[in-house]
């Protein structure tokens, strides 16, 4: 079994530092980042705690051939998921290749859990599901009852603590498979309870997904900077629809939630090259900055440090431009 715990102040370097993910990492709220990730991986799961204190948006694609779930251990306000806004009483699912946008609100504290396809099925067709839980399982988004939630996240940290406190204890197949059949028993059970409504839709609303697609097209054509009344143009909705959007959304307007978008992309770019490699200069033109002093100042606001001050690599990139989208 793999375990391990790390503290970053980068979140850049704890999305990288994440097993099987490859996710994309926007820290959006200004401040250096402080974060933990605690994860353990056995031959059919991977479980990870991560708890960001700043508001970060997650941007990638779920592991192909699983199925995940995520728990909100401490959330303050609300989250959004593929567009739809979840609170602390609600399940997060993906399914494997998944392209996902999730808005992590401040200090938001998440256990997740990813199991192989293979496995899940295996266990689902010996269970004996109430109808409509596999049309459930297709929402990103499941509400559950309160107590029933808090009694299966209280399980689930209970078994998650016990094997990052004591490792050589599940260090054996058959130790193994029994923390996989707990907390997939556990997520069953959840899941099962007569108490959920497994008629429930989440719908994308309006103003999520009015902030993705703006998201998507800034990802997608970094060096060109839209103004907001070419977006309010695109996207067919006033400047005061657009302004609403972020503020729901992101608590931020659009101009500052783009330009953070593309300061952490120059962030990226700096940490995966050496100063050999790729200048300050253009890594910050190839995301639309040509103003150097104005841009070192943003970057600075937001990461509370100056692009100069930046830990580089010290090899070659390990990531690609064309990873970043």
């Amino acid at each position: 079994m793999n375990i391990r715990t790390e503290q970053f102040n980068d979140v850049h370097l704890h999305a990288r530092s994440l097993q099987g993910w490859g996710a994309i990492y926007n820290q959006i709220s200004p401040g250096q980042a402080r974060s933990e990730l605690a994860e353990f991986s056995t031959p059919c799961a991977h479980a990870f705690r991560e708890r960001i204190d700043k508001r970060v948006v997650q941007h990638g694609e779920a592991p192909r051939g699983r199925i995940c779930f995520a728990l909100p251990v401490a959330i303050q306000g609300t989250a959004r998921v593929q567009g739809r806004e979840a609170d602390a009483n609600c399940l997060f699912v993906l399914q494997g290749g998944d392209e996902y946008i999730f808005h992590m609100p401040m200090s938001m504290d998440m256990l997740s859990i990813t199991f192989e396809r293979e496995a899940f099925e295996r266990a689902m067709t010996g269970a004996p599901w109430p109808a409509g839980v596999d049309v459930l399982l297709r929402q990103p988004i499941i509400r559950v009852p309160s107590h029933r939630l808090a009694h299966c996240r209280e399980q689930l940290l209970r078994l998650f603590q016990a094997v990052i406190a004591c490792p050589e204890a599940v260090d054996a197949p058959q130790a193994e498979q029994g923390i996989e059949h707990a907390m997939l028993g556990e997520l069953m059970r959840l899941i099962a309870d007569p108490a959920c409504d497994r008629s429930q839709r989440s719908t994308c609303s309006s103003h999520g997904f009015i902030v993705e697609k703006c998201h998507r097209m800034t990802m997608l054509d970094s060096a060109q900077v839209p103004s907001i009344e070419q977006l309010s143009r695109r996207l067919k909705v006033s400047r005061r629809t657009l302004q609403n959007s972020f503020r729901s959304v992101a608590e931020t307007n659009p101009v500052s939630y783009l330009r953070s978008l593309r300061l952490n992309g120059v962030r990226r770019e700096l940490t995966e090259t050496t100063l050999g490699e790729l200048s300050i200069g253009d890594a910050a033109a190839n995301w639309g900055f040509f103003q150097l002093s104005h841009f070192a100042s943003k970057y600075q606001d937001l990461f509370g440090e100056l692009p100069s001050q930046t830990q580089r690599a010290r090899c070659s990139p390990r990531v690609s431009r064309t990873a970043r989208a």
